[in-house]
């Protein structure tokens, strides 16, 4: 039986773009784990992705995710199947242009083959304490860093 981990991710950017950071919080059997890191020139939506992607990376097995993301672009692009299309469209979106950190979006795609996870879209910069805590983390990484 997999174990089931709750993961809670963020990414921030100083100037977008700019300098990033992201930070996650994995949660398990009451168990909490705190990741982060830093880009010195990347977008926003990386440091979301990055989030995401290091944070299922650090997971030793197949585990069952809930994932919490205040990121639409990460959370839709999985839940609103857009993956699926930019796939079958060759890495194209809708408008026939060219998917966005292409790169970021297939490391994803292997991770969600490996893990069962479900993306949930959480209110940012809310009353979400473990929300928050993954921004300060992601601040933080970007402070310790400049």
């Amino acid at each position: 039986m997999r174990k089931k981990v709750t993961i809670y991710t963020d990414g921030a950017c100083s100037g977008n773009p700019g300098k990033g950071g992201w930070g996650a919080l994995l949660m398990f059997g009451g168990l909490q784990r705190e990741i982060s890191g830093y880009s010195p020139a990347t977008t926003n939506n990386r440091m979301e992705l990055m989030a995401a992607i290091m944070a299922l990376e650090a997971l030793k097995e197949p585990c069952d995710v809930d994932l919490f993301s205040d990121s639409s672009y990460l959370v839709n692009a999985v839940n609103q199947n857009w993956l699926k299309r930019w796939t079958a469209n060759n890495w194209r979106t809708a408008a026939k242009k060219p998917v966005e950190n292409i790169d970021l979006w297939k490391k994803i795609l292997e991770l969600i083959k490996l893990h069962n996870v479900a993306f949930h879209k959480v209110k940012g910069h809310s009353d979400n304490e473990f929300n928050n805590r993954c921004d300060f983390l992601a601040r933080q990484a970007i402070k310790n860093n400049s």
